[in-house]
């Protein structure tokens, strides 16, 4: 079963950064990015992310939307992946300046 994500055809700059705008949101890619895929669950664990379930699921849906993520189900678990490839050909240099950004001029999380 996979997930519905939006094409790099349909992904749109403003809807990237406004998902990566919220500081538990760029906290939870920079750690996917590092990590490489990873179970929902253990992400949340990974990215320090003190919320709730619901709320870091809300969080994800809204990465997903904007075409940051892709989630890929596997049996009970989701496994959640960063659309490198799609945003590097889309906007060249985006991710790795996200990235890049010191954790201290991210924001609170």
């Amino acid at each position: 079963m996979e997930t519905p994500h939006p094409s790099p055809a349909d992904l749109r700059l403003a809807t990237v950064l406004a998902a990566l705008a919220d500081p538990a949101r760029l906290c939870a890619v920079r750690t996917l990015a590092a990590i490489g895929e990873s179970p929902c669950a253990e992400l949340q664990q990974a990215a320090g992310l003190v919320i709730s379930r619901s709320t870091f699921s809300h969080h994800q849906r809204v990465l997903r939307e904007a075409g940051v993520l892709k989630v890929r189900v596997d049996g009970a678990r989701r496994m959640l992946s960063v659309r490198r490839d799609e945003l590097d050909a889309c906007f060249p240099g985006l991710l790795d300046a996200v990235l890049a950004t010191a954790p201290e001029r991210i924001g609170a999380r």
